[in-house]
């Protein structure tokens, strides 16, 4: 087979051109989870001709993922992915090395495996790796490629580029077991794992080849219902960038947070008309926001606190989560003594029929 004319239609936009093609097939990538997100990732950058991609997974095919992690079908249920997975992809194009981990990321195992790439994309669904990853990013000079999965809503950043921020300079500490929403508790539309995995697969060949501006210190967010996304900038703390070994251990905290409410939670404190501050964009809250809350999106919240009352508990709310957090870790510069709630979830879990405007 010719591979002449493989890549004809990306060598032959000028930004991209012969020599962006090069720096592809020089390029090492680790792919680490081969779920909803990985696969996109892996498949876009074998096809376009990436060098080597290295696969970490262990898990095996079932019934539930077949929604949305679309390269395995009924007959691979109960095979390991990454058997299915790196079939699939050679069968895709041959002239890919693949270096194959058949085994989970682990504190043990976690800078062997991430030392010989160039690029780690966090494919993972679950915090303990995600800070791991970041964690041996940092202590090994590497770039990581972030996307993240709320219900109807997807983040992609890219941290511990260059001199930018890493994971810790936008969420600090680990979040215990009990603040987490997830896939299975909360479900994920099948299709928002393919956008967003294409857009960490994106953000690999920018940085692997120089072309575009890399997501360096903004995150990415996309809103699969209204098809809205929003740039939220955020800055590196110079104490996040001088990890020299990994923490004693990446486990989940076992104890309940105290700053944090359920959805349900919220709605049965209405009646009291608790001070409640939605972080979303203008035109989110008009779409589907609480009547009781006030609007301050995330990006103008430190402009506005003079119409926080502080002496009162303050909910903040988001659509999955996340922005209230970011927002809460933002107040809590400046107020440290203020009574602080992030809601869990956000409004992807209040029905649009319920008390909106």
């Amino acid at each position: 087979m010719s591979e002449d004319g493989r890549f004809i239609r990306q060598t032959s936009l000028s930004q991209f051109g012969a020599e962006g093609q090069r720096k592809l097939a020089h390029g090492r990538v680790l792919v680490v989870g081969l779920g909803g997100l990985g696969l996109p990732v892996a498949s876009y950058l074998n096809a376009m001709g990436l060098g080597t991609l290295g696969l970490v997974e262990q898990d095996l095919v079932e019934l539930h993922n077949l929604q949305r992690q679309v390269l395995y079908t009924e007959k691979d249920i109960g095979k390991p992915k990454i058997e299915v997975a790196l079939e699939r992809l050679k069968a895709q194009n041959n002239q890919t090395d693949f270096i194959v981990f058949d085994r989970f990321l682990t504190k043990d195992n976690a800078i062997e495996i991430i030392r010989d790439f160039d690029i780690v994309v966090d494919a993972t669904d679950n915090f303990p790796t995600r800070y791991l990853i970041n964690d041996t990013c940092v202590i090994l000079g590497k770039p990581f490629v972030y996307g993240a999965l709320h219900g109807f809503e997807g983040h992609v950043s890219v941290f511990n580029h260059a001199h930018g921020p890493t994971y810790r300079c936008l969420f600090p500490t680990q979040p215990d077991s009990e603040s987490i929403p997830n896939c299975d508790a909360h479900g994920v539309l099948g299709v928002l794992p393919g956008i967003i995995g294409t857009l960490q697969a994106l953000e690999t060949v920018k940085l692997l080849t120089g072309i575009g501006e890399v997501l360096s210190g903004r995150l990415l967010l996309y809103d699969g219902l209204t098809q809205a996304t929003n740039s939220i900038s955020f800055k590196a703390d110079p104490k996040n960038k001088n990890q020299t070994k990994l923490k004693p251990s990446y486990n989940f905290v076992s104890c309940p947070s105290k700053d944090t409410i359920t959805i349900n939670e919220l709605m049965s404190l209405l009646k009291t008309k608790p001070q409640i501050i939605d972080v979303r964009t203008e035109a989110e809250y008009q779409s589907h926001g609480l009547k009781e809350a006030l609007n301050i999106p995330l990006q103008q919240l430190h402009d506005e606190l003079k119409v926080i009352d502080f002496a009162k508990p303050v909910y903040l709310i988001c659509q999955s989560g996340q922005r209230a957090k970011m927002a809460y870790q933002e107040l809590k510069k400046t107020q440290p003594k203020a009574v602080l709630y992030t809601v869990l979830g956000g409004m992807a879990n209040i029905p649009l029929h319920a008390s909106t405007n």
